[in-house]
């Protein structure tokens, strides 16, 4: 493989490349999270540069020249990004794949960009929602996107009256859930904001796939897998677009890294299942969603059937 690395001081975006030794007509941007992540992008990228696409991951927070937080994180950096792939690597189909929080940005890349083939939803949301500060304690009342300056608008998930990763029963479904979870939902429940802030997934000019599990702990991933959907269905979608949810699937979901390259990566699973009960409690199920949303998404960008 071949990599490169990109800085907001020298080309407008922080990101980190992969790609194929004998190159490709192929690539996807790649938006699951900050700088640090516990599940860095290059890794990533790396998968998909294993299937011939050369793979971009973009941070959203967390280096130099970025928020230190996810909050008011400019859309317009996807930009460069988008014309490096196409204009300096002479790449003609382009994808962007958004994980979790991730898939936000992906939409809107999609939405507001353009240019892109495929668009790909992991666990996502149908709303972007309010910015957090960097430890985690408190909101900011700012949206977590910016486009063209402006803040775009957002909905408010008030974590103040949950533990953000402790563990509630919840009415609406039948596994315990984390009081991030039932902060997003109640702020899902907010008709006039959610009006003003769901995402127009209608608009994008691409084939969408959208995959979420079941029993997504974090937040109602199900819930806006089903809304988007419905959505694209009553605006009259022209394009392809395909629902996949995970019966016993966690909020972390999709793509995963090279197994076989990353064996101390895999062998932190465990610690994962502490965190993410769903997942912990079926493990194997979701150690078999991972291949089987792999299968998923690259047959997707490539256009492939499975």
């Amino acid at each position: 493989m071949r990599y490169e690395n990109f800085t907001m001081r020298w080309d407008g975006f922080v990101g980190h490349l992969a790609e194929p030794d004998c190159g490709s007509d192929r690539a996807v941007i790649i938006i699951v999270g900050g700088e640090q992540s516990i599940l860095p992008g290059i890794k990533f990228a790396e998968r998909f540069a294993d299937y011939g696409i050369t793979g971009l991951a973009v941070s959203l927070f967390g280096a130099e020249g970025l928020p230190d937080s996810p909050d008011r994180i400019a859309l317009d950096m996807f930009v460069p990004a988008v014309n490096y792939l196409r204009d300096v690597k002479n790449i003609r189909h382009i994808s962007v794949y958004g994980q979790s929080m991730g898939s936000i940005f992906a939409e809107l890349c999609a939405e507001k960009i353009g240019g892109f083939e495929k668009l790909i939803m992991v666990s996502p949301t149908h709303v972007p929602f309010e910015g957090t500060t960097a430890d985690k304690k408190a909101m900011t009342c700012h949206s977590v996107v910016t486009w063209h300056g402006k803040e775009l608008p957002y909905v408010t998930a008030d974590l103040s009256k949950f533990g953000a990763v402790k563990y509630y029963r919840h009415p609406a479904v039948p596994y315990k859930v984390m009081g991030m979870w039932a902060a997003y939902y109640k702020a899902y429940c907010g008709r006039e904001a959610v009006r003003n802030a769901e995402l127009s997934i209608e608009k994008c000019d691409a084939d969408i796939l959208l995959i979420a599990g079941a029993m997504d702990e974090c937040w109602y991933a199900e819930y806006s897998v089903k809304r988007l959907a419905a959505r694209l269905k009553n605006k009259g979608f022209s394009r392809q677009f395909r629902m996949v949810i995970y019966p016993h699937g966690s909020h972390l979901n999709g793509l995963m890294p090279n197994r076989s390259r990353e064996k101390k990566l895999y062998r932190m699973i465990p610690l994962i299942g502490l965190m993410y009960r769903s997942f912990g409690r079926y493990r194997r199920d979701n150690m078999e969603y991972f291949q089987r949303s792999e299968k998923e998404i690259i047959a997707w960008i490539k256009g492939e059937k499975i």
